[in-house]
């Protein structure tokens, strides 16, 4: 089996290794920085992988390239790490260059954002893609060292993944049995796709944090902070106690939907609950959203996007950092134009992403959602 994963970050890069540990599958890496390629192609091209243990796994992709062509040919599997913002451009290059003569499954890690909207529109001239997402990533990572290393943090207990609503129950089973290949924690393939668009996650998550941290009346509105920062173990009470009332508006959302829709969408649970199921005994102190977040292992040492202040000593929150462009700009833009057309109020979900829009951060409104939905 040929699986193609797009972006060497940290979740490309992980997955790149740990799939090289298992028998029989060819990995080839995708990514527009030249500099991680000419490591791969003029070095001995291992990239490694510490674990939460300590050990540190190796492992050779097969091929690393800025060409889609040679990265896609003859592939099976596509996994588009790349972040959301990114996955427009990048799935009309997939779309020019995928193999035509088998069924290829084109899927995203995690697959939020409305992804499956978005590759049915840039896909939509290719009829043997097979569109799916993840519902979270399988692991967490952190310390990249493009194209060298990267550390794993707390893996997932279960993963949950789940296709287009166009494909067929044959390809829910073959997509089932590659990632079964694939990873080691049991895989079960979700009902409806939207049941991965409205988990909650970081469109509510990292926002909630930055308003608490330096929105206003903020403690660092307008300071600087001293030293870097963790998003989740230096989580401030009032950034918790926002983010759960963004997942209570994310849950009337999904209950909207599943009246409007007919459907199913009990697995979409409260933010809390979900952070147990999947991370269980990494955590040390559930009772509450703030303890929780404080004492998860496998959120510790995650850093929040810090730049050095362009306007004397000290750091500030970088507005460049995937927090502003994917999670704010295309996932919580999305729920925001979701809760419209269902006529949900979501004052919480609202305040964060006007606030990020009035200061300074400027995109377009989300393009994936079909024009006629939820009809």
């Amino acid at each position: 089996m040929k699986v193609t994963i797009c972006g060497a970050g940290r979740t490309g890069h992980l997955n790149a290794v740990l799939f090289k540990q298992r028998a029989g599958v060819t990995v080839s890496v995708l990514t527009g920085a030249p500099a991680v390629v000419d490591r791969w192609a003029l070095g001995e091209g291992v990239w490694r992988a510490e674990m939460p243990d300590g050990l540190v796994l190796g492992g050779r992709p097969d091929h690393v390239g800025t060409d889609p062509g040679e990265a896609l040919a003859d592939t099976d599997l596509v996994i588009v790490t790349q972040p959301a913002h990114a996955r427009p451009a990048l799935l009309d290059d997939l779309a020019r260059h995928l193999p035509r003569d088998r069924p290829v499954y084109v899927g995203a890690i995690p697959g939020f954002c409305g992804f499956d909207w978005l590759a049915a529109k840039s896909l939509s001239g290719a009829d043997n893609a097979v569109i799916w997402g993840m519902k979270d990533v399988p692991h967490t990572a952190f310390e990249l060292i493009p194209g060298e290393r990267v550390r794993m943090g707390g893996a997932k207990a279960h993963l949950f993944a789940a296709l287009h609503r166009r494909e067929t129950e044959a390809s829910v089973v073959a997509l089932q049995a590659m990632l079964g290949r694939l990873y080691e924690a049991p895989v079960t393939v979700l009902q409806d796709y939207l049941e991965i668009t409205l988990t909650p996650g970081n469109a509510i998550m990292h926002p909630a944090v930055l308003y608490a941290l330096i929105g206003p009346g903020a403690p660092w509105e307008n300071k600087p902070f001293d030293r870097p920062l963790c998003w989740w173990s230096d989580c401030p009470r009032a950034g918790a106690e926002l983010l759960e009332a963004c997942d209570a508006e994310n849950q009337a959302i999904r209950h909207a939907v599943e009246a409007r829709l007919g459907i199913d969408l009990s697995s979409v649970k409260p933010l809390r609950q979900e952070l147990i199921e999947a991370y269980g005994d990494q955590i040390e102190d559930s009772s509450t959203m703030y303890s929780l977040l404080r004492t998860n292992r496998a959120y510790a040492g995650i850093h929040a996007p810090l730049v050095p202040n362009p306007n004397g000593p000290g750091l500030v929150i970088d507005r460049a950092s995937r927090a502003f462009h994917e999670d704010i700009a295309c996932g919580q833009a999305l729920l925001v134009e979701l809760a419209a057309r269902l006529d949900v109020a979501t004052p919480a979900i609202t305040k964060t992403y006007n606030w990020a829009l009035n200061g300074g951060f400027t995109e377009s409104p989300p393009t994936c959602l079909p024009a006629n939905w939820p009809e």
